[in-house]
């Protein structure tokens, strides 16, 4: 089985317009196998994933970076040594840092050489179809909370045409689905697609890139070209750096307030063609009169979409929550503690699944340095339900408002068992929405009772509580039949 580098350098060739027999002699690989992998269109990938490899340093580059600027500053001689940055991180980090001299002399050796002279630039010339892509940075206001969020810009220099999509980070996750909706809504793929560096999508050591594995899997998937600027080139694609301050001071200023982070981004992408009257800065045309020429140039969609998700194993404690990322903490449910879950991940959400391949509990994803904690106490119900003397310290119960408290505490062990029987059937079947709000109605109505919240949370879930239901056959037949005394 080939390795998905040697897959992806098959359908670069392929793209060029080499046949099997010749990609085969290049490659030093069996035609047959090169044949049969020229056929693939479809790179969605199974229930396992990969993670890419890091350097054990770079969690301290930007430290490192920041040393280095402010040495510009200082007199020649008091500049940091390699020498001197190791011994900083260890004196500074003791408990966290772990890295040799040798990386740290490597490091700083290939930033000398990028300090080198800067040489001219060069007016670079776009043909149509090829798109740059860069990352920036803005505050949202999302659920009356600030917050730091990534906004993923995909431009193209030939028409000044872009779109923008936002994230909590710049994950490959992010990247894959950010450019895969961009893809679908304007009805094609880029033949080439420039980035900075590989942020997101792999990382790079030297002058090598290694791409993720998810990464890899979509390029291939939907069949574009993927370069990378030169270090500390990034005028090698200015384009997209200007489209990015351009998409902060118009579309971030004032400060906007959403919703939720997808539901924005649908919006987004209209809102980015609305701004496609404008007259090129220059040529003599429309931005939207030079798009159409891109868009005759992009490349067809595939027939079927690619699955954005990249799973791991993941351990739970006794509690039943896991870890990602170091700091970010995820409930399962009480019963899988001490297991080892598949679970998903996606530039929104986590998905946890069960051994059955069906989604136990599906919670936001958390980005960022801070240590969070993400719970879904429904999953306890189960718990609940073996475990009644435990609902007075529940975190379900914590989670409830006071009226839903002091409605279920007055219920004694039996009655409370058959409710949370009831509400438990209720968020399998409906959600835990649909549910809840069957439980805050209950109590509105004072009957709460496992009878009152299956019959509620039907008629929230198919004609809701305010719609007249739906009239039923005529009987007046029957009634005449039935009824009439003659």
């Amino acid at each position: 089985m080939l390795r998905m580098n040697q897959i992806d350098q098959i359908k670069e060739l392929q793209r060029q317009g080499l046949g099997s027999q010749e990609i085969a002699g290049r490659l030093n690989l069996n035609r047959k196998t090169v044949a049969k992998y020229m056929k693939v269109e479809d790179f969605n990938g199974g229930l396992q994933g990969k993670r890419a490899l890091a350097s054990k340093l770079d969690p301290w580059k930007p430290k490192i970076d920041e040393w280095l600027a402010e040495d510009r500053k200082m007199r020649f001689k008091q500049r940091h040594t390699a020498k001197r940055v190791h011994q900083r991180l260890v004196a500074e980090y003791p408990e966290a840092y772990r890295c040799s001299y040798p990386l740290v002399q490597r490091y700083l050796k290939e930033k000398k050489r990028e300090r080198g002279a800067e040489p001219g630039y060069l007016e670079l010339v776009w043909p149509a179809g090829v798109a740059q892509a860069d990352f920036g940075e803005a505050d949202v206001v999302e659920g009356s909370v600030k917050r730091q969020i990534k906004y993923l810009c995909l431009s193209f220099p030939h028409s000044n045409a872009g779109f923008f999509q936002t994230f909590g980070g710049e994950t490959a996750e992010c990247v894959c689905r950010g450019l895969g909706d961009i893809f679908h809504h304007i009805g094609g793929v880029p033949r080439q697609i420039v980035f900075d560096n590989a942020g997101g999508v792999g990382r790079r050591v030297r002058d090598k890139v290694s791409l993720a594995e998810l990464f890899l899997r979509f390029k291939c998937h939907y069949g574009f070209s993927v370069s990378f600027c030169n270090p500390d080139a990034g005028h090698e694609k200015g384009h997209v750096e200007n489209k990015v301050g351009y998409v902060r001071r118009n579309f971030f200023v004032p400060i906007p307030e959403i919703g939720d982070l997808e539901s924005w981004n649908r919006e987004l992408l209209g809102k980015a063609e609305e701004d496609f009257d404008r007259p090129h800065y220059k040529k003599a045309l429309t931005i939207r009169e030079l798009w159409a020429e891109d868009r005759r140039h992009l490349s067809p969609l595939p027939e079927r979409p690619f699955v954005i998700e990249r799973q791991e194993k993941v351990r739970t404690n006794g509690y039943g929550k896991f870890c990602l990322d170091g700091r970010h903490w995820y409930s399962s449910a009480p019963e899988h503690a001490e297991e080892t879950l598949t679970v998903g991940l996606r530039a929104h959400t986590v998905v946890v699944y069960r051994s059955d391949g069906s989604a136990l509990v599906v919670h936001p994803r958390s980005f960022g340095e801070s240590r969070t904690e993400t719970a879904d106490h429904t999953t306890s119900l189960e718990t609940l339900l073996r475990r009644p003397r435990a609902w007075p310290n529940s975190p379900f119960r914590a989670g409830l408002s006071a009226s839903l408290r002091e409605s279920l505490d007055a219920l004694d062990r039996p009655d409370l068992r058959r409710v949370l029987s009831a509400l438990s059937d209720s968020i399998a079947t409906f959600g835990s929405e649909v549910a809840l709000e069957s439980l805050e109605e209950a109590v509105r109505r004072q009957t709460v009772d496992a009878f009152s919240l299956q019959a509620l949370s039907n008629r929230i879930a198919y004609d809701g509580l305010i719609a007249a239901p739906e009239r039923g056959p005529d009987l007046e037949t029957y009634d005449r039949s039935f009824l009439d005394p003659s």
